[in-house]
């Protein structure tokens, strides 16, 4: 582990700070999302687990930094803040976006000798699975695909202004993901649990299972009713599997 960088803490957000942390969990959003989203999840865990909420730049308080639209540099930027974090067991958690990124950063850790205890990819399907997606080219279809979805940004939707700041960082978002390749072969030796939503318009179950040619360990299917976002609307049944990992790895929870 190297020292702590000035700039860390941009990217890292620990809404529940925990003392004497027995894991990590390092949760990574969708598309056009931001730490704020796993703000239930650092309240499910602590104190027992170092929920560590990533905000990517372009967003928020980031917002007069420039997004990044390549999933590339995302993971090797996001790979070098996490190396400098005070040694703990690692768990990744990402949801759609942030499951390949949590790939690509897994795939970065075990270079270094640091493999994550478990990866959970959530609302994502498996990096090799590609589709013709071109959401990022224009801003029609940027607002389309989020009235697709339906998810937490549709919100926006409602207040021009703020789909207008959101638009960058979701251009960005979306281009990363869309122009995102992966050989079938590439792999991470961690178990992956694949998190899915029986009606999500971006990962049928397949795709899901796909995801098996990616771990050399085991790979755990998990399937909630609902659509992309089902991750908000059965918050207690994913945190419950959350919990659970946790449980088998030692950790004790008050509750």
């Amino acid at each position: 582990m190297s020292q702590p960088s000035p700039g860390d803490e941009l990217w890292c957000r620990r809404f529940r700070p925990a003392k004497n942390p027995a894991a990590r969990l390092v949760c990574l959003p969708h598309a056009g999302g931001s730490a704020s989203f796993f703000l239930s999840v650092a309240a499910a865990l602590s104190p027992e687990i170092d929920v560590l909420a990533i905000q990517y730049p372009g967003r928020q308080d980031r917002r007069a930094e420039p997004p990044i639209d390549d999933m590339a540099i995302l993971a090797d930027r996001l790979h070098g803040v996490l190396r400098r974090q005070p040694g703990l067991p690692v768990t990744l958690f990402g949801h759609s976006l942030g499951a390949t990124l949590a790939f690509e950063v897994a795939r970065r850790l075990e270079a270094d000798g640091d493999v994550p205890v478990r990866l959970f990819a959530s609302g994502r399907r498996a990096p090799s699975a590609h589709r013709g997606e071109a959401a990022h080219r224009s801003d029609a279809s940027i607002m389309a695909e989020v009235r697709r979805l339906s998810g937490t940004a549709s919100e926006l939707l409602g207040d021009e202004e703020l789909m207008r700041a959101a638009i960058p960082a979701l251009r960005a978002d979306y281009k990363a993901a869309e122009t995102y390749r992966c050989a079938p072969d590439v792999t991470v030796g961690c178990p992956v649990t694949v998190l899915t939503g029986d009606n999500d318009p971006k990962t049928t179950l397949d795709e899901a299972k796909a995801w098996g040619r990616h771990t050399t360990g085991a790979l755990d299917l998990q399937v909630f009713p609902g659509g992309h976002f089902f991750i908000s609307d059965q918050s207690a049944e994913v945190m419950a599997v959350v919990k659970q990992h946790f449980r088998d790895e030692g950790v004790r929870f008050a509750d």
